[in-house]
């Protein structure tokens, strides 16, 4: 029986911001590999075409955790939450499921493998990856309409000069992540 392999990544971890956010990918038979890179070392253009591509050729589902998940159960964990939900979202099961980073979620049935750097080496965590970025950026995209002082539609959220600049002048947002270092620091400075 041949094998069904899912990739899975996350993104939106070194945020400031919002929840983080995980996908899930197994490729059907038709789809050109050669075309997927890491979500980081393609421009937001490409990104955005390659989503459609992997989305049309793949069973593919996101999860996330919440900002309030975060909070409560740290980054790390809501991480691999978001990861659980998008792997148990797949409409199809996967027989192995390998997993970019040092860590797997826990969940029962299903082989998980863990792929330090698997956004550069498996093709089907670097879909992953990128299905899951461009979904992201597309909910920051949003929340920064509402709160355009702070640049989110340039930087994610992540901590930019600009950024803290701008939390310093303008304040900490409801969208802010509270248990953060920078956001911490500057709400206790003590």
């Amino acid at each position: 029986m041949k094998k069904v392999i899912a990739g899975v990544d996350e993104v939106g971890r070194g945020s400031l911001i919002g929840p983080v956010y995980a996908a899930a990918v197994i490729f059907k038979n038709n789809l050109d590999k050669k075309k997927l890179k890491d979500s980081k070392k393609l421009t937001k253009k490409n990104r955005e075409i390659l989503e459609k591509y992997i989305k049309k050729n793949s069973y593919w589902s996101i999860g996330s955790a919440s900002l309030k998940e975060i909070e409560k159960f740290n980054i790390l964990n809501a991480s691999l939450l978001a990861m659980k939900r998008a792997i148990k979202k797949l409409s199809k099961k996967p027989s192995d499921v390998l997993i970019d980073g040092n860590k797997t979620p826990k969940i029962k049935n299903y082989n998980l493998k863990y792929v330090i750097k698997g956004d550069e080496k498996i093709p089907e965590i670097s879909a992953a990856s990128i299905i899951a970025k461009v979904a992201r950026d597309r909910l920051v995209k949003k929340m920064s309409k509402e709160f355009t002082k702070y640049a989110w539609d340039k930087n994610a959220g992540y901590g930019t000069k600009l950024h803290l600049k701008a939390i310093k002048k303008f304040g900490v947002t409801k969208h802010h992540r509270k248990t953060f270092s920078p956001i911490h620091n500057i709400l206790s400075p003590n």
